[in-house]
């Protein structure tokens, strides 16, 4: 996630050759007024490599405070209702966590204290404000570099070395691990027990984004842990599918109410691969390459809502926003989950994005478009430092469109 990922991989995976097209559905009949259902209106905050807060690494506490509390205002200005903080980007903390290190994002330095709670005080100061706050856990992902050494020493990756898989240039928990899953979700929910957070979210990545030439190296834990099935993408996928289970479990036994989110990667698959797919053209598909299953996560209703990453403009070929709000909005009908769509506002005036993306008004269609379907219950935009920079006027076109008043986030 951040500028590494979102936006290089989603340029990369979109270039396969095309598949054989399907017949889109009709439009869905014009979905309830905010004001009278709830609507979700969401950013997100990455803290991976700096990129929406705090602005740099070093910053001291009450400058870090002053940067999260503008973001916060941003939000209030655009008539949000919701903020998605990345507060464990890297098998890290932003919290005083007893299972990992204080994330080196906050001081520069992996494992020394900030001098404040960055969770906490978010969480209060969201709230103070009428925000939700969501707390966004990357699961699996353990440092941006594949050197161990550059872990502080009491890290758990260091701990248990055997726990780690190099892959990319990165480093990443293995998956195929009980033990690994097992540890995972307690550090994530540690969290929950200390923070009357309003949702858990997690983003896009489970086993990784492939890297062409390399193979991520889960042999032993496959031999060991992967006889019962018939593949070792089946196994992958029940292992990811084991995650998402235990984690809500544990959502709900620690504190009831609390919702658990989740944004993948827009396309499940393409329907070239499975009928089912929607009619698009990408070379990477969740279900085949992250082994994550997100059209069951929804449809079985193991997750309250999802968050698709649909970052792609009206009509761009290989994943056609329209093709895919359409297809989510049939994949969520009549689940219970509810399904909110992932909106790639940094694309917004970037001068390498095809055409659209230099017409403000590209992100206020989406929201247009998406009206037609009612299970699309509102839209959460990456990320926060475009929602307060405003860029070529396109989150200002939205709230003028379509956020003139408040409205609560859906119950």
């Amino acid at each position: 996630m951040g500028r590494v990922s979102r936006r290089a991989l989603v340029a990369a995976v979109l270039t396969a050759p095309a598949a054989v097209p399907r017949a889109s559905a009709a439009p869905g009949r014009r979905a309830a007024t905010a004001e009278g259902t709830g609507e979700m209106r969401g950013m997100w905050v990455a803290t991976v490599t700096n990129r929406d807060w705090p602005s740099r690494p070093g910053l001291s506490a009450a400058e870090q405070r002053a940067e999260l509390t503008a973001l916060l205002d941003a939000a209030v200005r655009a008539r949000l209702n919701t903020v998605v903080l990345q507060v464990r980007p890297t098998a890290d903390a932003l919290w005083p966590s007893p299972h990992e290190p204080w994330s080196q994002y906050l001081t520069g330095t992996q494992g020394t204290h900030p001098g404040w709670d960055p969770l906490g005080t978010a969480v209060t100061l969201a709230h103070a404000r009428g925000l939700r706050l969501h707390a966004w856990f990357n699961p699996y992902r353990v440092a941006m570099h594949a050197d161990p050494a550059r872990l502080t020493a009491s890290h758990p990756a260091r701990r248990n070395p055997s726990w780690v898989v190099t892959y990319g240039g990165r480093l990443y928990y293995n998956p195929g691990l009980p033990e690994v899953r097992a540890f995972v979700r307690e550090a994530m929910l540690d969290a929950v027990r200390r923070y009357p957070v309003d949702a858990v979210h997690f983003d896009d990545y489970f086993y990784p984004y492939p890297v062409a030439g390399q193979t991520f190296d889960d042999d032993l834990a496959h031999d060991t842990h992967g006889g019962l099935f018939a593949d070792r993408a089946a196994w992958r996928r029940d292992n990811v599918d084991r995650l998402v289970r235990e984690t809500a479990a544990g959502i709900r036994a620690i504190r009831p109410g609390t919702r658990f989110g989740i944004s993948p990667f827009g396309v499940w698959r393409n329907a070239g691969t499975d009928p089912l797919g929607s009619d698009t053209h990408a070379s990477v598909q969740t279900y085949d390459d992250l082994h994550a299953d997100t059209r069951t996560w929804a449809r079985e209703h193991w997750i309250d809502y999802i968050c698709p990453q649909l970052y792609w403009n009206i009509g761009f070929a290989p994943a056609d926003y329209a093709e895919l709000i359409r297809w989510w909005a049939g994949t969520v009908r009549g689940s219970g989950t509810r399904l909110y769509a992932g909106e790639a506002l940094y694309k917004a005036g970037d001068a390498s994005q095809p055409a659209s993306w230099q017409d403000p008004a590209e992100l206020s269609r989406h929201l247009t478009l998406a009206r037609r379907h009612p299970q699309v219950r509102g839209h959460v935009f990456f990320a926060a430092r475009e929602v307060a920079a405003n860029p070529i006027g396109a989150m200002a076109r939205v709230v003028a469109d379509h956020y003139r008043r408040p409205a609560k986030p859906p119950r």
